[in-house]
């Protein structure tokens, strides 16, 4: 029902742009966010768009990534500017429709030299 892609190699300093589309059983992009999990960490949380309000970033990517969302496509954005080594990780996008989780297949973003 999430549909996650975008990922790839990029050097430090470099640009990606992840994208996520949803079925059309999820009916809204509102609360729809991304995750991610580098190798031997926990899963951690990284932005989320809401319908009325700003969106929301964990601190380490503040500043460098936006996430959007188009509705005719049912699909959120996560670009993502400024990549360092740390960003390395498997990105994940997610939401909660009608009291269901669902979860993204991942996407695998590496930032290297």
């Amino acid at each position: 029902q999430l549909q996650a892609s975008g990922g790839g190699l990029v050097q430090p300093g470099g640009s990606l742009r992840l994208s996520c589309a949803a079925s059309r059983i999820i009916g809204s992009l509102s609360n729809m966010g991304w995750y991610r999990q580098a190798p031997g960490k926990q899963r951690e949380w990284v932005a989320l768009i809401t319908s009325g309000s700003t969106p929301n970033y964990a601190d380490s990517v503040k500043g460098r990534f936006t996430i959007s969302g188009d509705n005719a496509k049912n699909t959120v954005y996560l670009q993502m500017n400024s990549l360092k080594p740390e960003d390395t990780a498997i990105y994940y996008c997610h939401t909660i429709w009608r009291s269901v989780t669902y979860w993204g297949q991942g996407t695998q973003v590496t930032v290297s030299s």
